[in-house]
């Protein structure tokens, strides 16, 4: 089973038509292709996990974990 997510600008025009939302999931089972609208949800959760309250950016954690490894392979 293969699926993927399209903008909807990228389908034909009568399907374009047919769907309400920027973008679809697409799938296919059995031979039959699925088209999924995705809908927009506003982001009103709250981040979690270890960094959610601070300015850590990836580079920096990158930069840090680059670091961590030089100081432990030596």
């Amino acid at each position: 089973m293969a699926e993927m997510v399209l903008n909807t600008n990228t389908l034909p025009e009568p399907l374009y038509r047919l769907i309400r939302s920027e973008k679809v999931k697409v799938n296919e089972v059995n031979g039959v292709i699925n088209l999924i609208p995705i809908l927009q949800v506003e982001n009103d959760c709250p981040l979690r996990g270890l960094a959610a309250d601070s300015n850590l950016t990836v580079d920096r954690f990158l930069a840090m974990t680059h670091d961590e490894k030089e100081m432990n392979s030596v």
